[in-house]
């Protein structure tokens, strides 16, 4: 528990050093006018308080990995902690800010637009496609977790198919209406209810202090299957949304087109991602102990398939824990994660086609022709999850890695910014995470069964040569952009 409690300060101390820091190298300036103050539609740009556009955010990133990507990570032992410290605060938060303060400089553009602005005509051709796919997956799979939940805690004949449609319903109307009129309304409510999950885990550890391994004990690796999961690079992918995930960058010009001062960015960009380490922090202590001895005795466990199952971990530790009461809203707090992320996935497709469409977006007609398109396909894959008893393992685990891919092409776009901005030395603060995404992703996709499935020894050095390759074309590139 020191570890875990170290682990706590340094994410909340990090908010008030390298956050400040980002603001110093990005440049605030609190005079320049924001999208929503300059020109406001009534329907995405649309001025909101800022702890709004921070509860928002907050659970437009949440979703469920920092929680169920958690749970898995700890799998892996301490290590986890460490990742979701050193990941959260250099590359986690500093890629959320950056990215959203780059959607707000430039009228809050969408992703793509954003890696195109930086990284050439190409790249933004290839985002557009990959980002449109990965948040249509992002919809599809934050069905299931909360219709999981809901059919455990509502009779038997509002089962887990029941809840799925019923939130898909849902994803429909947000994705159609002012941002203020049901995301704006519904969020706080939202937020609560995580806050409430959050703060009830933390108050049980800090209060029973349980055993659970210390950093000092050696960073091994614990999983049931280590010789087939490697830590570098599995659990790096599995805890994606506690530490980094591109699909943070996707949500973030929604809020971009709320603020009315640049220097809300910390609180809303860099905090939100911070609070969410600190949500994957928790779950990950929670799981550590859960999934020791002491854990497994402790809470009666007998059936080593419960381990397995994400979503029944929640609802043994939220119960045990916190009681039927709290247990309760607990479980709502873990439902209002990913429901809060899949509305705003498919509101985020729709502005993304928009912005490539030319086409604005204050008439319903308008929303309707981007929206029933997208939805029709959305369908779809719903139905394919539907239809295969492992479908939503398995679009899950796409959305894993296309989810870091994403994160990957981020932080060299916000390095390129960052070193045309020829301020110095300072474009190294993505740069270095940069490397290191690059190379731990290609080695996940090139090693992984879902991937190529190469050796382990293989995929790390052709990891290695790509992340080189890679390096080598953004000096020359970023030089030549630099001289003309």
């Amino acid at each position: 528990m020191i570890t875990f409690c170290i682990s706590l300060a340094l994410l909340i101390i990090a908010y008030f050093t390298y956050g400040k820091l980002c603001d110093k190298i990005f440049g605030v300036d609190p005079e320049r006018k924001t999208p929503a103050v300059d020109h406001p539609d009534g329907v995405d740009y649309i001025v909101m308080p800022k702890w709004k556009i921070f509860l928002i955010q907050f659970l437009n990133i949440a979703g469920l990995g920092p929680i169920f990507g958690a749970i898995m990570g700890a799998k892996f032992g301490t290590a986890s902690f460490l990742w979701i410290v050193v990941g959260c605060i250099f590359a986690g938060a500093m890629h959320d800010y950056f990215a959203g303060m780059m959607s707000l400089r430039h009228n809050g553009e969408g992703l793509p637009s954003t890696v195109g602005r930086y990284l050439g005509n190409k790249a933004q051709i290839g985002m557009r496609i990959f980002t449109l796919l990965l948040l249509i997956i992002v919809g599809v799979v934050f069905v299931s977790g909360p219709a999981n939940l809901l059919a455990m805690l509502t009779p038997e004949n509002l089962d887990a198919t029941f809840w799925i449609y019923v939130i898909f319903a849902y994803y429909i109307i947000a994705t159609l209406f002012p941002i203020d009129k049901i995301i704006g309304k519904i969020y706080p409510i939202f937020g609560f209810a995580l806050l409430f999950m959050a703060i009830g885990i933390l108050c049980y550890l800090i209060f029973t202090f349980p055993d659970i391994p210390e950093i000092t004990d050696g960073i091994k690796n614990m999983h049931p299957k280590a010789e087939s999961n490697p830590i570098y690079p599995m659990m790096f992918v599995s805890i994606a949304c506690g530490a980094i995930s591109g699909f943070h960058a996707t949500q973030s010009p929604m809020m971009a087109r709320c603020m009315s001062n640049e220097k809300q960015g910390r609180p809303i960009f860099f905090g939100a991602m911070i609070t969410e380490g600190i949500v994957a922090l928790i779950w990950a202590a929670a799981a550590t102990y859960f999934f020791s001895p002491e854990g497994q005795e402790f809470f009666g466990i007998t059936d080593a398939k419960v381990n397995s199952d994400a979503a029944s971990i929640v609802h043994i530790i939220s119960y045990k824990w916190l009681g039927v009461i709290g247990g309760f809203l607990a479980i709502l707090g873990v439902i209002a994660a990913p429901v809060s992320t899949g509305d705003t996935a498919f509101r985020s497709a729709r502005l993304i086609v928009a912005d490539f469409l030319n086409m604005e977006q204050k008439s319903i007609k308008k929303r309707l022709y981007i929206s029933v398109p997208m939805f029709v396909i959305a369908i779809a894959v719903l139905i394919f999850s539907l239809a295969y008893e492992d479908g939503f393992e398995i679009i899950w685990r796409y959305f894993a890695w296309s989810n870091q891919v994403l994160a990957v092409i981020t932080l060299w776009a916000i390095t390129m910014f960052l070193k045309t901005k020829r301020n110095g030395w300072w474009w190294l603060i993505s740069f270095i995470p940069a490397i290191f995404m690059t190379s731990m992703t290609t080695t996940f996709i090139l090693y992984a069964k879902i991937g190529v499935g190469l050796s382990y020894n293989i995929a790390v050095i052709l990891g290695i040569l790509f992340t080189l390759f890679c390096s080598i074309w953004f000096v020359v590139k970023s030089n030549k952009r630099i001289e003309s």
